[in-house]
């Protein structure tokens, strides 16, 4: 007999999709609908819930810590993609521009096995889990996010890093044809590429996840299509989109919102209700489609994972 035994982060089963859909499926079954209908009905089903068909084989998150999902329509309709706009509500609307055919990424730098790779093929490497997450903004607002995927250290266990690689550093695409901010050149929001780094203890850390997917479907675009970064401790502005690139280095290199304004935007960017934005509290935050704020967790849930990483450090110097 296997005995699975579960990682303190995971996620109920029942809670894969929110509640409301998980009853309706239940009692459907129960029923024997299931075996009469047809497959049209039940996509019709998916439709009315504005869920995506599941196309992705993947081990599901068994959800041990009963979060309640945000929906598939408010995941996918409330994000920050700067390359595309500062609209949070106008990027899903945007992002049909995103060509993500043949995608590539390069894995360069102080590693024993550079790569650049179709993103297909990279994908077939790993075995596709879920991973159901808390994903905080340094902005106040959170949700919780199913992400589908595979852990960021076994391609990094692939790629074997040299002694002297200290840090990971990611860049998004660059490319005005699809990205409409990055034709604006010095009226941009941003400069671009978009870059963002994690120590690579960090980086090794179970948590640290590639997504690929979304509730089982392949990413939305506008969540940062084909692949992105997930750290779930640290601000979502960590967790970059669309990533293309992927090097080792030696130095801390410079994150695109810490060049921006580093009174504001520290390199590590974790999570922590202790330490204030200069312009606002970070001490609640607002569950999309929730009234009330809720407090925020410190390493956003996820202390007992990540809080060895920052054993002796001053979290208020670096933030």
């Amino acid at each position: 007999m296997n005995i699975i035994k579960k990682k303190s982060w995971q996620i109920n089963e029942n809670l894969v999709t929110p509640k409301e859909l998980f009853e309706k499926r239940r009692n459907f079954i129960k029923l024997g609908a299931a075996a009469l209908v047809s497959t049209g009905s039940i996509m019709q089903l998916l439709a009315n819930e504005k869920l995506p068909v599941q196309t992705l084989k993947y081990i599901k998150d068994e959800n041990k810590n009963n979060l309640k999902l945000n929906s598939y329509e408010q995941i996918t309709s409330h994000n920050n993609f700067y390359e595309f706009t500062t609209n949070q509500s106008a990027v899903k609307h945007m992002a049909h521009t995103l060509k993500t055919e043949d995608w590539r990424v390069k894995i360069d730098g102080l590693v024993e096995n550079p790569m650049e790779i179709n993103l297909d093929d990279l994908t077939k490497m790993f075995q596709l889990e879920e991973r159901i997450y808390r994903f905080r903004c340094v902005e106040g607002w959170s949700m919780v996010v199913p992400w589908n995927g595979f852990s960021l250290s076994s391609l990094i266990k692939k790629v074997k890093p040299l002694s002297n690689a200290k840090y990971l550093k990611f860049e998004t695409l660059v490319d005005s044809n699809s990205f409409p901010d990055q034709k604006s050149k010095m009226f941009a929001a941003l400069d671009y590429p978009y870059v963002e780094g994690l120590r690579i203890d960090e980086a090794m850390n179970d948590l640290s996840f590639l997504a690929i997917g979304l509730y089982g479907e392949n990413l939305p675009k506008q969540n940062g299509a084909p692949i992105r970064l997930v750290v779930p401790w640290k601000y979502g502005f960590k967790s970059i989109k669309s990533i293309v690139k992927i090097s080792f280095l030696e130095n801390e290199p410079l994150n695109t919102w810490q060049k921006m304004a580093s009174n504001e935007y520290g390199f590590y960017a974790n999570v922590n209700p202790n330490v204030d934005h200069p312009r606002w509290s970070q001490k609640k935050e607002r569950v999309l489609g929730s009234f009330l704020k809720q407090n925020t967790l410190m390493f956003n849930g996820y202390e007992n994972e990540v809080a060895s990483l920052y054993a002796g450090m001053d979290l208020r110097k670096n933030f």
